[in-house]
Parts: structure tokens; C-alpha cells; sequence
């Protein structure tokens, strides 16, 4: 790879944005991922979310690429970002749009071709049997859906709609043993015999983890899609659909004693060799991650040395020949699993997914 070099204040404007991070997306490890959830729910069908700019990945090639490779169930969240994937696939898969119709959209959905997931009584009204929809039954999560006491008014207020699909959403999905995954479980089972017709979704990502009593007629894999099993602990391996990189702007050594960043949080038990490599919080690289993550170099993970600050970072690369200017260090990627980075920063591997992979530059594609 050719070494990064600085805007200069005197050259033309630049084609392309001057973050120096950038990331490449490989629509394979997507589609591979998918067919892992599919053999995991093989009497169910295997939905793809891809709301979010599918978790900041690129909604219409990951898609395209999902399409292609059979999926004909999609989600999203706003009908924004179905118009464009319906867009994007055409006119054959079904896409559900998950927050459901608004009064500025209701209108749109038919023309669009777009099935709403209907969240309250008051969108059941809103949609008035303007043509299928999903229906969300809330069963502990206390977010969207039609709760327990609304089902009877829903039933009838649904009389003339074609449900396509009837669903609900795990609290706790994430810990596998938690007690409330039962308790929804059995009461969605419940709740769905009103609607005996419809298909039947309760499992996201995590939820597809569970069994085959989680997968009814339709699993929902987001997250998984994208690298992360979703769970707090023990994910299965997926394959990494983005890596991110960043080079080196340069290399240092220094003397123990020395500290490093702000706050002066860091100092060096011995002499060192480090590397300021650019990428910060402005790329979207949690500042959480200062002292706790690592980029990987030369075959080995180099560890942040103090904070992570807006545009750089500093990594330990002493022993490591590869650490020179220009070197591109890799942060999130098959070396820097998505959900080992989410644990040392302390969140989900969703933030670090539309937050990081969603902020940086796209330069390349695996098809």
C-alpha cells in the first residue's frame, strides 16, 4: 500500500473526504454470515436487517449482495431507508419497514411497495387497511408494539388487513439463560394464536442463537450479518465484513519516563518504540478505547498507549520493522474481531459498527 500524505492548504480541493481511516466492506463475509444463520433456523426463512445503512456497512451493496445470494426478506427501520433498497433491489423482495407508517409517509408506502410493521392502535388506524402489514405485539420489552391489554382492539381493528407478518422483539436476548427470553417466548406464542394466519418472527441475531423454539416462521439476523454473534459472551465466529484501517504519520522512540497523549496517562516503563497512527474519535473510534484497544501490525496486536484523542491515536510497535510512516494499521477487521473491540470499549458491537464503521472513508469493495 502507497503511504497517506497530509492535505496541503495549497493544493486543489481534494475528491474525496480528508479522513486518512478508511474502510473496506466484503459482501462475501456478509453473504456468508447470512448462510450461517440459515443453517442455524433451517425450517425458517432468514430475513437480513440492513437498517442503519445496514450498521453503517452500505444498506444497497450489502443488499444487492444478500439479494442475490437468495435472501427475500428485508428490514429496516425508517421508509427512507426501505425506499432505498427497494430501490436498489427492485420490485421482488419484501421489505419491512420496522418503526412503521408516519403521517408524512403513510401515503408513500403502496406506490413504494413497502410493508409497514404497525406499532400501536393509533398506526393501525393510521394504515386503515391500505394493504399488508406486520404487526409488532410487545412482550416485555416496553418499546414498540401493541401491548397485552391492546390485542383484542388490534384483532378487530386489523379485520380487514392482510397481516404479512406478526412479530416481537427479545429484551435479553443477549444472555442466553436470562429468564425474561422464556417468559417472551411464551407469550408471544400466546399472543400470536390471535392472528393464526399471519408467519410468526420473534428472533433477532441473538434470538436465532437460542433454538429452534426461538425461530418460528421468519429469523431476523442483523448484527450477525455484519460480524457479532450479539451475545454478552461466548459469540460464534462470523466472518468480519469490515476492516478498517489507518496509517502511521509517524515513529518515535522514547526513554522510560516519557508519557504519552493527554492527561499524561501513560508513561514508558522503559525506552520504546511507538507509532502516531491517524484515527481518533472524529473517525468515530470510541475514546473509551484509549489504554484498552489495539491495532494489529507486523502479525501482532500493538496496544494504544494513553488516550485516544480526536484525530490519533498512539501505539506501541517496539520490535515491530513494519512500523513505519505510511503503514496502514488495522483496528477492526479479521485480526481485531468486531466483538472483542466492542468488549474493551465497554459497549455493543452495534455503536461500534454505526459509529466507526459508519464514520469512515469506503474505499473498496469485496464482491
Amino acid at each position: 500500500m502507497t503511504a497517506a500524505t497530509p492535505d496541503s492548504a495549497t493544493s486543489p480541493p481534494a475528491r474525496e473526504p480528508p479522513r486518512l481511516a478508511r474502510i473496506r466492506v466484503d459482501h462475501a463475509a456478509i453473504v456468508e454470515n447470512w448462510r450461517f444463520f440459515r443453517k442455524r433456523a433451517p425450517n425458517a426463512a432468514t430475513a437480513a436487517v440492513v437498517k442503519a445503512d445496514a450498521y453503517g456497512l452500505g444498506a444497497v451493496g450489502a443488499s444487492r449482495a444478500l439479494a442475490q445470494a437468495g435472501a427475500r426478506v428485508f428490514f429496516t427501520a425508517t421508509f427512507g431507508e426501505a425506499a432505498l433498497v427497494r430501490k436498489a433491489l427492485g420490485e421482488g423482495p419484501q421489505i419491512f419497514v420496522l418503526n412503521g407508517p408516519s403521517e408524512t409517509d403513510v401515503a408513500r408506502f403502496a406506490e413504494a411497495k413497502l410493508t409497514p410493521i404497525l406499532n400501536s392502535l393509533a398506526q393501525i388506524k393510521l394504515w386503515d387497511a391500505r394493504g399488508p402489514a406486520g404487526l409488532h405485539i410487545d412482550t416485555g420489552m416496553n418499546r414498540l408494539g401493541v401491548g397485552p391489554e391492546e390485542l383484542t382492539a388490534a384483532m378487530v381493528a386489523l379485520k380487514d388487513v392482510s397481516l404479512a407478518l406478526v412479530m416481537s422483539h427479545l429484551a435479553c436476548g443477549s444472555d442466553l439463560p436470562h429468564d425474561m427470553n422464556a417468559m417472551q417466548l411464551k407469550r408471544f406464542s400466546d399472543a400470536a394464536t390471535l392472528f393464526p394466519k399471519a408467519p410468526r418472527s420473534l428472533a433477532a441475531t441473538a434470538g436465532a442463537l437460542m433454538g429452534p423454539e426461538y425461530h418460528f416462521d421468519l429469523i431476523r439476523p442483523g448484527v450477525g450479518l455484519y460480524g457479532s454473534g450479539g451475545l454478552d459472551a461466548d459469540n460464534p465466529t462470523l466472518a468480519a465484513a469490515a476492516t478498517i484501517e489507518a496509517p502511521i504519520l509517524q515513529v518515535r522512540h522514547v526513554v522510560a519516563g516519557e508519557t504519552f497523549g493527554y492527561g499524561a496517562t501513560f508513561a514508558a516503563p522503559g525506552k520504546m518504540r511507538t507509532a502516531t497512527v491517524a484515527l481518533g474519535y472524529a473517525d468515530g473510534y470510541l475514546r473509551s478505547l484509549g489504554g484498552r484497544g489495539y491495532g494489529v501490525l507486523g502479525g501482532a496486536k500493538r496496544p494504544i498507549l494513553g488516550r485516544v484523542s480526536m484525530d490519533l491515536i498512539i501505539i506501541d510497535v517496539t520490535g515491530c520493522a513494519e512500523a513505519q510512516p505510511g503503514a496502514m494499521v488495522e483496528f477492526l477487521g479479521p485480526n481485531a474481531p468486531l466483538d472483542d473491540i466492542a468488549a474493551r470499549a465497554g459497549t455493543a458491537s452495534y455503536e461500534i459498527l454505526t459509529t466507526f464503521a459508519g464514520t469512515v472513508r469506503k474505499t473498496g469493495v469485496r464482491a
